[in-house]
């Protein structure tokens, strides 16, 4: 097992604990038990199959299922055991000392992930408990980033940077949106891109991001995003597909770099030429549209009140048509929190009223669509800090023309 290490140092990950117990304690829940992969890496710092129990107050145990041996050397919890069914974990916990009371016993789960089988699982189990829903809890958790997980991501946006900086030598007229994809991932993962992008949302999923050309990226589809793409067909209806690069037309690049975990998540637009003097004008002004969001995001400001400022610049510049989509539906949302996945805490969007924090980091994204030309606009992943957003990546915002 000398291959695998420490993910997380033992002091990040009780750090976080302790903050969640806090919440627990709040909200009147006994304990808490974690398995969805993302929250329990969170957490315990390993992916594998188990489950995370957090009571209130006191040392959490870590039950694994399959692979202790690997779980071992990549969490730092101090109790880690083995766990040969879920069933055993009511007695498995008094085995080892937590008291579980008869009545009243709440016990916090993800609702929003938890598939219905696993919580019935759960009712057997402990079938005097009353199940809670903590995956706001969590996910409060985890919109503030420590030092360690800004570090993270600072790392990812280098190696995004060093990403877009190589993708202007695999634009090619003539050459097909997939192959440049291809390229462009394949050198990602030579960085050390994890290859896939986590999202909490049901059923979402994403690999690399959005690598389309012209009018393509103008093509609607099903994900939450105001961008599609073909895709190479129809079961997966997004991204690059078939289509050749031309000349004077928006390359749009959303990739999102994942490293250690981590995500950051950015667009670019490329050209081989210039574009349109009705292109460029667009996209200048969705770059106002960025600076107007990052003097607003500072501790403090409700979500929904910077998206209702970027909506306001688009409609003012005469972009009501086209912003965040064409047509309906569209998005209704110009930025979303990001860290461990591509969809946390906070989104800037109408009805969203959580005032932002210091460390939170945030992708904001104003974008327009014009059918049968493309997509401009601009997506950068922020810190929140006293002043406002700082980028982490640093390649140009403007048009790369190639």
């Amino acid at each position: 097992m000398k291959d695998f290490k420490l993910s997380t140092p033992r002091k990040e990950l009780y750090k976080r604990i302790d903050k969640f117990q806090q919440a627990l304690k709040k909200k009147e829940v006994s304990a808490a038990l974690i398995s969805y992969k993302t929250d329990l890496f969170y957490f315990s710092g390993t992916i594998q199959q188990g489950w995370l129990y957090i009571p209130v107050e006191g040392a959490p145990l870590l039950m694994v299922f399959k692979d202790f041996a690997r779980a071992k050397q990549e969490s730092a919890l101090d109790s880690i055991i083995v766990l040969k069914s879920p069933k055993h974990i009511s007695k498995t916990l008094k085995d080892h000392g937590y008291k579980i009371p008869e009545s009243p016993l709440t016990i916090g789960v993800e609702f929003d992930v938890l598939p219905v089988n696993q919580l019935k699982i759960y009712q057997q189990i402990f079938p005097k408990a009353e199940f809670v829903d903590v995956s706001v809890d969590i996910r409060l958790t985890r919109a503030v980033k420590s030092e360690y997980e800004i570090n993270k991501i600072r790392v990812c946006a280098e190696k995004w940077d060093m990403m877009m900086e190589k993708t202007s030598e695999y634009i090619e007229e003539g050459v097909k949106e997939i192959e440049v994809a291809g390229l462009v991932e394949g050198y990602a993962r030579s960085l050390g891109h994890q290859g896939f992008i986590r999202m909490r949302m049901w059923s979402g999923e994403l690999l690399f991001g959005h690598f389309m050309s012209g009018s393509s990226a103008s093509l609607p589809s099903h994900i939450a995003s105001a961008t599609g793409g073909t895709g190479t067909c129809a079961a997966s209806a997004q991204g690059a597909g078939f289509k050749k690069i031309e000349k004077n037309e928006p390359v749009f690049i959303d990739y999102a770099f994942g490293f250690d975990g981590y995500i950051i998540d950015n667009t670019r637009i490329f050209s081989i030429g210039t574009l349109s003097d009705e292109l460029l004008k667009a996209h200048e002004i969705m770059l106002e549209n960025q600076e107007i969001a990052r003097k607003m995001a500072v501790p403090g400001t409700p979500s929904e009140d910077i998206y209702f400022a970027m909506l306001r610049h688009a409609e003012n510049a005469g972009y009501k048509d086209n912003f965040l989509g064409f047509g309906t539906p569209r998005v209704k949302f110009t930025g979303h929190g990001i860290g461990l996945e591509l969809d946390e805490f906070p989104f800037i969007a109408q009805g969203q009223k959580l005032a932002l924090e210091k460390n939170m980091v945030i992708a904001i994204e104003p974008k327009l669509v014009f059918p049968g030309q493309g997509v401009v606009g601009i997506e950068n992943t922020h810190l929140v800090t006293e002043n406002g957003l700082e980028p982490f990546a640093s390649f140009p915002d403007g048009i790369t023309i190639i």
